[in-house]
């Protein structure tokens, strides 16, 4: 069957009309609120950087809290409403769309808006995942280092608005599929916390049990070359920075063999990342040490396991940002040269298991996510007018 006769069976003869967002909605800006402001309970919160670092599709319960005292100043979501970052280092993942399900309110951060409507709200967060949509970003985005998408930008993007029966149940099907990949998700977590468990059981020294050395004296930190995608090619090397995965290529690289590469400035300042193929290093910045006394590998492990209080150091109300002098002074544990490789060679085969995406739980998600992606794009392609 093809798509267009599934979609004329869910439609059963029903016209879809194409609207703006803003004709279906309204854009409410987020307002200021700061990690600092953090409280252990509250009145809940949702920081723009949590949505691309914690939360999924939906919520239903916050990760943060603020106090009642605060809240009262700052601008809230209400159940169905759609929390949308504004601001990212990549084209993917700006306009990253949260769901919020919960019954309170929340308060919302600034670099977002909150989207108001009265449409099934997972229909209109599935049709932002889109092909098409993402091609809107391109066109109306601001910005190289931070990527910005405005409101009013925003407000004139077009979207079919079927009855809220046939969005129901195209949301019922996607969920089918999302639900799938949660599952296998939620597996992988589980191994990876048992990769965490013995990366840190391994990689924990008392102070007589290591050598502790600050990285400036066993090492180089290098800043990368600032370069932006207009000025990147169609070359072989990946240009890297301050996102989890690269973006675009360049003809040229200016770091080779391993390379441990730490993310300098926004939502992933602090980023740890390993590589070990030529790259371009652009906004971000290397860490070289002496392979006499410290592998690149155990290096890596060991910073990885501090990511969370690597992340920590980064400083800025606006762009957080963590400063290569900083790393010039942070200790690191050295021991034996073969152990460290026997403490790598175990660390890599968890590694494997929970990150390649050639075999194992990555693979298999990464195929579901194929599927759900073939899918969505089938249930969600309406003819306009003009094409009918």
């Amino acid at each position: 069957m093809s798509g267009m006769s599934f979609l004329e069976r869910l439609l059963d003869g029903v016209v879809v009309k194409w609207k703006s967002l803003g004709e279906i909605g309204e854009f409410v800006r987020g307002s200021g609120l700061q990690k600092s402001d953090f409280t252990d309970s509250g009145i809940g919160c949702i920081h723009y950087g949590q949505i691309y670092t914690y939360y999924g599709d939906y919520a239903y319960q916050t990760k943060s809290f603020v106090s009642s005292t605060l809240a009262t100043k700052l601008r809230k979501a209400q159940k169905n409403d759609l929390i949308i970052a504004t601001t990212s280092e990549n084209i993917e993942d700006v306009c990253k769309t949260l769901v919020w399900l919960g019954e309170e309110e929340v308060c919302v951060s600034g670099e977002t808006y909150i989207f108001k409507h009265n449409q099934n709200p997972k229909y209109l967060a599935y049709y932002l995942k889109t092909p098409n949509f993402f091609d809107f970003k391109k066109l109306n985005r601001t910005g190289t280092k931070v990527i910005r998408v405005h409101g009013d930008r925003l407000a004139t993007f077009q979207i079919p608005i079927p009855p809220l029966a046939i969005q129901a149940e195209i949301v019922r099907i996607l969920d089918t599929f999302t639900e799938l990949t949660a599952e296998l998700t939620a597996e992988l977590t589980a191994r990876q916390k048992q990769y965490e468990y013995y990366r840190d059981r391994l990689l924990t020294f008392e102070e007589d049990e290591a050598d502790w050395k600050p990285l400036g004296e066993i090492g180089k930190i290098i800043r990368g070359t600032a370069i932006t995608e207009k000025e990147a090619n169609s070359g072989d090397y990946p240009v890297v920075g301050n996102a989890p995965s690269h973006n675009y290529f360049h003809d040229q690289s200016n770091r080779s063999g391993e390379t441990i590469v730490i993310a300098r400035s926004g939502v992933y300042a602090g980023l740890v990342s390993y590589w070990d193929i030529p790259i371009f290093l652009t906004d971000a910045f290397s860490i070289h040490p002496d392979n006499n006394v410290l592998s690149s590998k155990f290096l890596y492990y060991v910073l990885k396991k501090d990511q969370t209080k690597i992340h920590n150091m980064s400083k800025g109300a606006g762009v957080p940002h963590v400063r290569a002098k900083e790393f010039e002074l942070y200790k690191v544990p050295v021991i034996p040269l073969p152990e460290q490789a026997r403490i790598v060679a175990i660390l890599d085969k968890f590694d494997t298991l929970t990150t390649s995406i050639r075999e194992g739980l990555p693979r298999e998600i990464a195929l579901r996510q194929q599927q759900y992606e073939y899918y969505r794009d089938l249930l969600l392609s309406f003819p306009k007018a003009e094409e009918q």
